[in-house]
């Protein structure tokens, strides 16, 4: 099998789709992708293209699968010219900016914070979370994070359940398999159920520095870009859960006319 048919057969296998299941999405004959898979074909670059959309790959991997076919990447972000990548990075500004009074915060996919806003940087900054720092790692073992989290046993039981639903679109993604192991050793040792379904609202309950708040989060994700690096940003923006939580951080930080 080549280096192309084994990554492709891979992904088929994560994604759960069997040959024929593919070929029919990718408009191709299960022969065809029989014949990728083994060796006995070879394909062009806009089928491998085609097949990395259908297996609804992640760019990165969209580039192994060009580079194995023996293309260059399709998408990248160095050579990307400032003003090309203008408009992404203007848009991350505006939302993280608009979201005040309430935290907003940017990750990549290694859960590295690269961007927050003035809420979210004065709540993280006092429990020692700086930029380019990871999330998963100060969850795990900074112990002014952890103890400001009232609920912690529930946001690491919940953390490990979004980690599995992102590897489960990301493949194989070293960092993130080890902090889920991590996780799945601290979420192993509760004292109360581990969660089987995931809650409507995702509630993380903060209590430090006089300060009692109740927030949920929403992600935004760029889906329509060829730059590699803002496809895995997201952004995290969070709400409070009751009205108190409201006028707490209304009152810290409200906007400015």
């Amino acid at each position: 099998m080549s280096g192309f048919g084994a990554l492709l057969k891979e992904w088929r296998g994560i994604r759960r789709m069997s040959q024929l299941d593919l070929a029919l999405s990718a408009q191709v004959s299960a022969r065809h992708v029989s014949f990728l898979e083994t060796g006995r074909a070879r394909a062009s670059r806009d089928m491998a293209l085609r097949l990395g959309e259908e297996l609804q790959m992640p760019l990165a991997a969209r580039n192994q699968l060009l580079l194995a076919a023996g293309f260059a990447p399709a998408f990248g972000g160095g050579e990307l010219k400032d003003e090309d990548r203008a408009p992404l990075a203007q848009a991350v500004e505006w939302m993280l900016e608009r979201h005040a009074p309430f935290p907003a915060i940017a990750i990549d996919h290694h859960w590295i914070l690269k961007a927050m806003n003035p809420p979210a940087a004065a709540l993280l900054t006092s429990v020692g979370v700086q930029l380019d720092d990871s999330l998963i790692d100060a969850l795990c073992a900074n112990e002014a994070l952890r103890g400001a989290l009232v609920n912690l046993e529930e946001v690491e039981a919940l953390t490990l359940m979004r980690l599995r639903n992102e590897l489960s679109h990301l493949g194989k993604a070293p960092v993130l398999q080890q902090a889920m192991q991590q996780l799945q050793r601290r979420v192993a040792a509760h004292s109360r159920p581990v969660l089987e379904q995931m809650p409507a609202v995702i509630p993380t309950h903060y209590r430090f520095n006089g300060l009692d708040l109740k927030l949920f989060s929403t992600l935004t994700q760029f889906t329509s870009t060829g730059d590699l690096a803002m496809s895995e940003l997201r952004l995290e923006m969070m709400f409070p859960v009751d009205h108190e939580t409201k006028q707490a951080l209304l009152a810290l930080f409200r906007p400015t006319a």
